[in-house]
């Protein structure tokens, strides 16, 4: 599946645009307009980076936190050290291991959460922005033979953006 994403500063520019590619007999159920009043982020299909980030986040504490309690444990148990002498030998172990957990956790949201949500949003975040800031899109989605027959009707409304995308 292809898409082409032109954005529009205005409502009028993306219903002209649309109302073009519907006279050039564009599909309609192949063409959609994301802005207010129409289609939002979300109902078309755009990746949201925090819940995206979030579900990473998520998906690393699965492995890292016990993972890191099960480092921190045998830490301790190797190193033998002694942090809190009241708590004895088995409870300082299960302090170290505690302490592990928590490291992995951190990792887990610094990493999975900061990292993951910067890095899996692609191209969705900047339409995500030009959205909030009140511009339409046009998208069309379809064979290339549809995207190349779409592209030079979008050019002549002089759209903010025009990119194709290729879904692999």
């Amino acid at each position: 599946m292809n898409y082409l994403f032109a954005v529009f500063p205005d409502r009028i520019k993306a219903e002209e645009a649309y109302t073009a590619l519907e006279k050039a007999e564009i599909p309609p159920q192949q063409i959609s307009i994301l802005g207010r009043g129409y289609k939002s982020a979300d109902e078309f299909g755009l990746i949201d980076p925090a819940v995206q980030g979030r579900k990473q986040a998520l998906f690393m504490a699965f492995w890292l936190v016990p993972f890191g309690f099960i480092a921190g444990f045998t830490f301790n148990l190797l190193t033998e050290f002694n942090l809190f002498p009241w708590a004895g030998a088995l409870g300082n172990h299960l302090i170290g291991g505690l302490f592990g957990a928590i490291g992995g956790g951190m990792g887990s949201f610094f990493v999975g959460g900061g990292i993951g949500a910067a890095s899996s949003s692609g191209d969705a975040l900047p339409y995500r922005n030009r959205l909030n800031a009140g511009k339409y899109i046009v998208v069309v989605r379809g064979s290339e033979q549809l995207k190349n027959q779409a592209t030079p009707i979008l050019r002549q409304f002089e759209p903010e953006s025009l990119q194709g995308y290729a879904e692999t």
